[in-house]
């Protein structure tokens, strides 16, 4: 079955060395989605030096729906989201990382949530991963930097390191674009003027691989950009406008 030409889900997934993973989660990901809404999947090859590419040029051959975009040399995931939302056709994107730990049996919830919003000020439906399945390290450093960001941005997300969301591509294409950015898409979205919404979601352990986004791209790095993003957030002016006379 050839890829609809106007999907309404594009799945994002930025891969960096995840030969392993790169199957498995494909297989799940159409298992989770086939059947409801139309949708493309598109994998961005993060500079890998690993058997990444061939397994995505096997999936291909059985997955007319997989589209692979590829970087020369790793740009990090922000970048590699930014990349697959660019080259995106849905209206929807569904992002998710490519470790397998995320579920894409809870992909429809948040969509279903997403695309039933009668307000239509749902901009982005955030996963929180109710029982991480990660070692202590993660686990403490996680919860420090969730804890001193929402002192600073208020965003009211408990979690906002859970790779599995739902955002509208073009209010995700309105973002000020940064390195790193992929954690703050909450605190981005409310200065938008998008609402948002929280959903718990499964978290496995990792079966196949190894980290490739470590502790220092997510912990150092961010608390530079927290700053920034806290910038950001108290000079957004959103105009209350009377209708035009």
């Amino acid at each position: 079955m050839q890829a609809s030409p106007s999907p309404v889900l594009s799945v994002v997934v930025p891969v960096r060395n995840e030969a392993d993973n790169i199957i498995p989660l494909i297989e799940e990901i159409h298992a989770a989605l086939e059947g409801a809404h139309a949708f493309e999947v598109i994998y961005v090859n993060d500079g890998s030096s690993d058997a990444t590419a061939d397994r995505l040029a096997e999936a291909r051959t059985r997955f007319p729906r997989l589209r692979v975009m590829t970087h020369r040399v790793s740009c990090g995931q922000s970048t590699a989201i930014r990349t697959g939302a660019e080259a995106a056709r849905g209206t929807w994107i569904v992002t998710l990382d490519g470790d397998g730990q995320n579920d894409p049996a809870d992909i429809p919830a948040l969509v279903r949530i997403a695309i039933e919003d009668a307000t239509g000020r749902v901009h982005l439906v955030t996963g929180i991963r109710a029982k991480r399945q990660d070692n202590w390290l993660r686990r403490v450093s996680s919860r420090v930097a969730n804890t001193v960001r929402q002192a600073l941005l208020r965003d009211g997300v408990s979690d906002t390191g859970c790779g599995l969301k739902v955002m509208r591509r073009d209010a995700f294409l309105r973002l000020p674009y940064f390195d790193h950015m992929h954690r703050y898409y909450p605190a981005l979205i409310i200065r938008g003027g998008g609402a948002i919404r929280c959903v718990p979601v499964n978290h496995r352990p990792r079966l196949r691989g190894t980290s490739n986004y470590g502790l220092f791209d997510r912990l150092w790095v961010g608390i530079t950009d927290l700053f920034g993003v806290a910038w950001l957030a108290r000079r957004a002016k959103r105009p209350d406008i009377a209708p035009e006379s």
